[in-house]
């Protein structure tokens, strides 16, 4: 008996026959196309709670339009799936040598096939099992297409691991006794998962490459999130139980000594009661909020509060909230249920008239992750009835949601910082964070991030050494937030005398690429296209380099096998910038260029073309590296954000020896005005003429909102 199968884009026929072991054969899924290049299935009964339903996701139909269409990825026309125990089990086939990406927030490698995973929000605890910050059930395939389980249960994942019995390409049996060959991981042909629910919602993404693959899904979350501008400057995170006084003195400091600051962090001593948290001001340490903010907006500097959702009985909105909170405390806390209207209103317009009226810029909200014995347990009950599970998987998705509302309302864009995230949030302003610190795995996020719709900082807090400080720092400043979170110790920029300059150095850099890294980030809202990107999304980059992890050996290394080249330890910046970092106690590192040449950003040189280099670049400056035709837009040196109506000369630097062109947006830099309309796209131009020499154009836009006066053109490679 045979299983008979059609699949036509609308829908699948399916007959269930028995195999000769006696199980029923899996039923295939029927696509629907629900926008250009995705398409939607529901299996059996879909939970009513799902991320992209929390995060309530509205899909830029215009930026998936002009990526166009695209044929459902034939290969998936194999998926099946079936209910066994309650559970509902998904498989999807791979084909030989094709690698996985995502699966979530990673922070040990960026290329998933083979690997194990049960999705749960959590804090990071050194192990990629699935137990992380953004446990996002979305995989992109080096074919060119993505599958996103849209369930806010603790999926479990077999990346290729699992060998069907009677599978199409079930791997023959071996003899270890004989061959050498014999091979401890025999070949899985399938993607399989585990929801622990009736039902799910499955979507595919198709796409070229795999860079189009991530822009279709961030352009249906609804495009990636556009920072204020400030919000892409310098942040520095203040001691505890600071005063209002001392973080002004902090900030005076930071100016005297020439570092750039755009917006400062307040830790929990902020509020009259913390741990649990009364959302107030401490009267003492702030007596008047206002007037204290208002003395940092005269600066041109924003602030940003600590916060965790869970209520104390200091609170003034405590016994309202009351009923609308969990069985369960948290640091003896209240957990207020954001699935009831009354808690949003209650935290709404506390927040508002404590924070929002006042001047407050945005929220650290933290410990929305775990670990499990701070949180509560998966026993515990809610109000609106929905799982202690599923609130696990959605409840740091949901405040950031709710906290973009209330900033939204007021025109006014927010950036903070957040534990905990899910599927559906790449246009919500808030970039992931946590406790744990080695710095090379804080890399490795960078580059698996832009695989799960999030954005991550690998913010510096502390240092044995002034190179472990200065090369951390060099690190944060090519981040989505560029951040020294210094609370518990109060480390600053310059605690390390022997590198303060070159740390000044590489933050004054930091600001003088605000042009290229907004318009990055306006390529991340209007294109889908994440600001910060592994190698694997790079137009042409190969994904078929071989390492191998070490040859079989009976005692050292029984289980070997050959394994695809991890590039973990760099990543893009943009279209054009090459990151390399090097970590402490290192003075060399090998590089490896994608096809094209590659030009020292520094001196313009050439530094190779689709090949490894190997480099010793010296303790003063991170190693970068541009494309052939790279256009980078860069300001003078600042010490803050460029206020709404300033204005500043562009220097436009060019890399290469061909013509190219880059299209520069700007806009007011705080409001949504550009959602109707308010903004520029302007043209860079480099041409050459008829000496053949190279030479830049623009046409400057007349649109008040434009920052930019005079254009200087400088070509760096003579």
């Amino acid at each position: 008996m045979r299983l008979v199968s059609s699949f036509i884009f609308g829908f699948s026929v399916c007959i269930l026959l028995k195999t000769s072991s006696g199980f029923a054969q899996p039923a295939t899924f029927e696509w629907q196309p629900v926008a250009p290049g995705v398409w939607k299935s529901v299996v059996g009964t879909s939970d009513g709670v799902t991320p992209l339903g929390i995060a309530e996701v509205k899909p830029r139909l215009d930026g998936l339009q002009k990526l166009g269409d695209i044929a459902f990825p034939a290969l998936l026309g194999e998926s099946v799936h079936e209910k066994a125990d309650g559970k509902t089990l998904l498989r999807f086939p791979l084909k030989p040598g094709e690698q996985l990406f995502g699966l979530g927030l990673n922070f040990k490698t960026v290329q998933q096939r083979g690997t194990i995973k049960t999705l749960h929000v959590d804090h990071y605890n050194g192990k990629d099992n699935g137990r992380t910050h953004a446990p996002v059930p979305f995989y992109v395939s080096s074919l060119g297409y993505g599958v996103l389980i849209n369930s806010a249960r603790y999926i479990t994942v077999y990346a290729g691991t699992g060998v069907l019995a009677e599978g199409k390409n079930a791997p023959p049996e071996m003899n270890r006794n004989s061959q050498k060959n014999w091979n401890p991981q025999p070949y899985s042909d399938a993607v399989e998962m585990v929801v622990p629910a009736a039902g799910t919602e499955v979507y595919v993404f198709a796409g070229r490459n795999a860079m189009e693959v991530m822009q279709r899904y961030n352009l249906y979350c609804g495009g990636g999130t556009l920072p204020p501008k400030w919000g892409l400057g310098f942040t520095h995170r203040t001691p505890t139980l600071f005063t209002d006084e001392q973080i002004l003195k902090e900030v005076a400091e930071f100016e005297a000594k020439g570092y750039p600051l755009s917006f400062v962090g307040l830790e929990p001593g902020w509020q009259s009661h913390s741990y649990p948290n009364s959302f107030v001001w401490d009267s003492v340490r702030f007596p008047k909020p206002d007037r204290f903010l208002a003395q940092l907006a005269r600066k041109n500097i924003r602030s940003n509060l600590w916060i965790n959702p869970y209520v104390s009985t200091h609170s003034p909105i405590f016994k309202d909230v009351l009923p609308y909170t969990g069985s369960h405390t948290v640091w003896v806390g209240r957990v207020p249920d954001f699935n009831t209207a009354p808690a949003r209103r209650f935290y709404k317009e506390l927040f508002s008239k404590q924070h929002l009226s006042v001047g407050v810029s945005g929220y650290k909200v933290d410990e929305v992750d775990g670990y499990d014995n701070w949180l509560w347990p998966d026993v515990a009950r809610f109000p609106s009835g929905i799982g202690a599970e599923q609130m696990r998987q959605i409840y740091g998705l949901q405040f950031q949601k709710m906290t973009d509302d209330w900033f939204r309302e007021r025109n006014q864009r927010t950036y903070g910082l957040v534990r905990a995230s899910n599927a559906g949030s790449p246009a919500l302003p808030y970039v992931i964070y946590n406790d744990y610190y080695d710095h090379r795995d804080f890399i490795t996020a960078l580059c698996t991030s832009s695989f799960a719709g999030v954005l991550w900082t690998p913010e510096a807090r502390s240092s044995k050494t002034s190179e472990e400080w200065l090369r951390r720092m060099q690190t944060v400043c090519f981040s989505p937030m560029a951040m020294l979170n210094a609370w518990a110790d109060g480390t600053k920029p310059w605690t390390f005398p022997d590198v303060a300059e070159d740390v000044k150095a590489v933050m004054l850099l930091r600001m003088q690429l605000l042009p290229y890294l907004y318009t990055t980030f306006a390529q991340y809202h209007f294109e889908g296209k994440p600001p910060i990107r592994a190698m694997n999304l790079v137009d042409g980059f190969s994904f078929d380099e071989r390492a191998t992890a070490g040859s079989l050996n009976s005692t050292e290394n029984p289980y070997a096998m050959a394994v695809k080249k991890d590039i973990k330890d760099q990543f893009m910046v943009g279209d054009y910038l090459l990151v390399a970092p090097l970590f402490a106690g290192e003075t060399s590192r090998n590089v490896i260029l994608p096809p094209g040449n590659w030009y020292d950003f520094y001196t313009g040189k050439l530094a190779g073309a689709g090949e490894v280099i190997a480099i010793s670049p010296g303790l003063a400056k991170i190693p970068l590296f541009v494309k052939e035709g790279g256009i980078i837009p860069m300001i003078p040196p600042v010490l803050h954000t460029p206020a709404e109506t300033e204005k500043l000369p562009l220097t436009v630097r060019h890399y290469g020896k061909t013509e190219a062109s880059w299209t520069l947006y700007d806009d007011d830099g705080q409001t949504f005005d550009y959602d109707r309309g308010r903004f520029t796209w302007t043209k860079l131009d480099v041409k050459k003429n008829k000496k053949g020499e190279l030479t830049g154009s623009w046409i400057a836009p007349k649109d008040l909102a434009f920052h930019y006066t005079t254009v200087s053109w400088e070509f760096m490679t003579r």
